[in-house]
C-alpha cells in the first residue's frame, strides 16, 4: 500500500549518521514516496528517495519523513541503490 507523502512536506526528509566524530544529522530536500511493506504493528516502510541525492544518505541510519500528514522515524535496516540511481531504505518504526 501506498502512502502519499504530506503536500505541505513532501520533500524533506532529516536523517541521522554515525561518524568517528559522533552522532551528525542531516536533512536533505528531495522526491520520495513511501510504501507500507507489511501489515504488521507498528507497520515497516519502504522509502523510496528520487536523486539527486547526497552521497552520505546510503548511509543513514535513521530516518525521518512525512507521510498522509504524520511525521514518522525510524531505524534503517536495509538500503537499496536502483538502477534509475534512486535509493530504497527500508525503515523500522521506532
Amino acid at each position: 500500500m501506498s502512502l502519499a507523502p504530506a503536500a505541505d512536506d513532501s520533500t524533506h526528509i532529516d536523517y541521522g549518521l554515525d561518524t568517528l566524530f559522533g552522532h551528525q544529522t542531516k536533512s536533505i530536500d528531495c522526491q520520495y514516496d513511501v510504501q507500507r511493506l507489511d501489515d504488521g504493528e507498528p507497520p515497516w516502510f519502504a522509502l523510496h528517495i528520487q536523486p539527486p541525492l547526497p552521497d552520505d544518505l546510503e548511509k543513514a541510519q535513521i530516518v525521518v519523513f512525512r507521510a498522509e500528514g504524520r511525521r514518522m522515524s525510524g531505524i534503517v535496516r536495509r538500503i537499496e541503490r536502483l538502477d534509475d540511481d534512486s535509493l530504497q531504505l527500508d525503515v523500522e518504526p521506532d
